[in-house]
């Protein structure tokens, strides 16, 4: 992508990620860590802690080797697990001030000089330390695990690759034409996308090359996992968030002793250390769970174009609905572009079909419900998605409309029916629900809109007799029940499936027929530019769970604004359209694609604090004066408290990212915080709440 392959280059610091050992300045290191001497008296450490210095440490005789190794070290008044980072026979700092090495952790070397170089690229490019960077890419368990894992399972390998279309093997050869390059993969749901990632996978790894294969919801993994086991065996290794930590170790073990060439995973797995990297896979590119939502707020694509570019590897994105900046970028022909139409597996798109809901009673309309009785009749299967767990969306009083709002954030409380709580999505806060109004005591109190407990227990009430699954945060939070539920669906042992986004995109179930989408305007209001293009892909993708492999699958979305123009786009499948006009609205207004963005968000208990403190950062970029950069705000975050501390935002615009961090860096600068205010910086946004 043209404006996203750029920041692929080198981006030279601009606050420094390295510094005083002990307390005492150094003089400024190199741009890469030392090479280790043959017999290293001296270490420097990175933290995961925001530190914008490393530290000097003293080696100890008969101390193991501590290259790539972690260590334990005092640092302060106590004992951190740190990094090293770098080796030497000497340091700058007087030996005496030194304090020395408490514990090597690890008994092998975890990481390299290239996964450092990484690091410090991390920390330039997202404004955070060395150690954070490195925190994010490392695993943090101490010991490997000694259980197996079903992620694991052994599987009779040699399974042959699918024969594929003419449009398949036409953007195969492109992919494979050269060792590097960029290509984005581009096709309506079930055009077999996953078919040509794995045999440009296969390929590439025929070539004695190494393969890092993200998906963005741990739900997908699974399945790709699955096909993956079957063609490569126990060259696969797997990384997620829902690994132990142990698990997680073992797994970058087997990859570090070249036990695994093909990396599969989400957001993290982007860091794996495979040797003779040649090709990255980005499934589902526009997913927003690509970028990291703390620090480091690194994106995914953007480490994928940076390890690309230094590996000479292919980088190969894919989506049924790509972001706009990427939609942009195959536009302007700054990257190549393959195209497929036709469901290789048989089946034709869906009929979709609009409900008005505002002629409705129930939360399942009529023509939902028929649709879903015939299904169950034929012997096949459905799917409603609802953006919305727990089993009401907030209670109200009917008397002096009062609403039950979380004491620590500025959202209403959910109702979760199984737990019979009250509780808050964003910082967990939970409380019984109240018999009466808190503030006006009338016993007329009751609950408004609904979740995805909510339309399971009207489902089970209407139709008792069938085999209905939930799959949401909630559900999902015993171990095993994700697999288990979707492996039941699979064999055909589930009648009805009802989810949040875990339902919505990737899964590819054939006897799917017909699919509900209950709240299908749902986003549309949100304070945030990207809302229509959210709502858009959602709507699609959910769609394209129907008539994979017969033409008769059908699509239900209600609406209670049927005549909106991302609907109406959404169910003729005009991804073209929408584009287009949703890139003349961006680029009429300034936003992402056509500027880049950085986001200051100051938090604090005290909302005095925090507002004087976003006045004085705004006002410090502002006099600044970086030329090319627009300072926007102070404003209020459209979620103005979480978890007890207000929140106020400033945004940086600018037509590319060297001006963006200019800008940025020039306003906090030499600034000291005011006391209990906390900032936090993201370079390339994609929440605004």
């Amino acid at each position: 992508m043209s404006r996203i392959a750029a920041d692929a280059a080198a981006v030279k610091p601009v606050l420094g990620t390295s510094g005083p050992a002990s307390g005492r300045p150094e003089p400024a290191p190199a741009a890469t860590p030392p090479a280790a001497p043959a017999d290293p008296c001296f270490i420097k450490v990175a933290f995961p802690l925001p530190l914008e210095e490393s530290y000097w440490y003293k080696v100890d005789p008969g101390t193991p080797d501590t290259a790539g190794r972690r260590v334990e070290v005092p640092l302060g008044r106590r004992t951190q697990k740190g990094f090293v980072v770098g080796q030497a026979k000497s340091c700058p700092i007087d030996p005496k001030l030194l304090k020395p090495v408490g514990r090597v952790i690890d008994d092998e070397p975890l990481y390299s000089k290239d996964t450092v170089e990484l690091g410090q690229w991390v920390a330039s490019m997202y404004f955070c330390s060395l150690g954070e960077a490195l925190g994010a890419m490392l695993p943090t368990g101490r010991r490997e695990s000694r259980e197996p894992s079903s992620e694991i399972e052994e599987f009779s390998i040699g399974e042959k690759a699918l024969e594929l279309n003419f449009e398949q093997a036409a953007a195969l050869d492109a992919i494979l034409a050269s060792r590097a390059g960029t290509h984005y993969l581009f096709g309506p749901t079930g055009t077999g996308k996953t078919e040509v990632f794995l045999q440009a996978a296969e390929k590439t790894m025929a070539e004695k090359r190494s393969v890092i294969y993200l998906v963005p919801e741990i739900a997908l993994t699974g399945q790709v996992v699955r096909q993956a086991r079957k063609r490569f065996g126990g060259a696969c290794a797997v990384i997620h968030s829902r690994l132990t930590p142990s698990r997680k170790l073992t797994e970058w073990r087997r990859i570090l002793k070249g036990e695994a060439r093909m990396v599969i995973g989400a957001r993290s797995a982007v860091f794996a250390p495979l040797p003779d990297l040649g090709l990255i896979v980005i499934d589902e590119e526009h997913e927003g769970s690509y970028k990291s939502g703390s620090n480091p707020r690194y994106h995914a694509r953007q480490v994928a174009m940076r390890r690309a570019s230094i590996s000479n590897a292919r980088l190969v994105l894919g989506s049924a609905t790509p972001s706009l900046e990427a939609w942009q970028a195959c536009e302007t022909g700054s990257m190549a572009r393959e195209t497929l139409v036709r469901r290789p597996g048989g089946g034709s798109f869906p009929a979709v079909e609009i409900i008005d809901m505002r002629s409705e009673a129930d939360t399942i309309s009529k023509p939902l419900a028929q649709a879903l009785e015939a299904t169950k009749a034929e012997g096949r299967q459905s799917i409603l998605f609802l953006n919305r767990r727990g089993f009401s969306h907030f209670f109200a009083c009917n008397t002096c409309g009062a609403e039950l709002i979380c004491k620590n954030c500025s959202v209403a409380l959910t109702y979760h029916k199984e737990q019979n709580q009250l509780v808050c999505h964003y910082c967990g806060y939970r409380t019984s629900p109240p018999t009466a109004c808190p503030e006006c005591s009338s016993l007329d109190v009751g609950w408004r809109g609904f979740g995805t407990e909510r339309v399971e227990e009207e489902l089970k009430t209407r139709w008792p007799e069938w085999k209905i699954g939930r799959l949401d945060a909630d559900s999902v939070s015993r171990k095993g029940v994700l697999e288990s539920t979707l492996e039941q669906f699979g064999k055909g042992e589930i009648d009805l499936l009802v989810g949040t986004q875990m339902v919505a995109k990737g899964l590819n179930f054939p006897g799917v027929k017909t699919v509900g989408l209950i709240m299908a305007d749902a986003g549309l209001n949100l304070p945030d530019f990207r809302a229509a293009e959210r709502v858009f892909s959602l709507i699609v993708q959910v769609s394209g769970r129907a008539g994979r492999r017969d033409a008769d699958g059908t699509v239900y979305l209600q609406t209670y604004r049927p005549d909106h123009p991302v609907i109406q786009a959404a169910a003729a499948r005009d991804i073209e359209g929408f584009y287009a006009r949703e890139l003349a609205f961006r680029e009429e207004q300034g936003f992402p694609p056509y500027s880049r963005l950085a986001r200051f968000v100051l938090r604090s208990r005290s909302r005095e604090r925090c507002v004087m403190a976003a006045r004085e950062l705004a006002a410090r970029g502002r006099a600044a004066g970086t030329a090319g950069a627009e300072i926007l705000g102070p404003s209020e975050c459209a979620l103005g408290m979480i978890a007890g501390t207000h929140r106020w935002q400033v945004l940086v615009r600018a037509s590319g990212l060297p001006t963006i961090r200019r800008a940025a860096a020039s306003a906090i600068d030499g600034w000291k915080l005011p006391p209990q205010v906390r900032l936090e910086l993201d370079i390339d946004p994609v929440q605004f709440l």
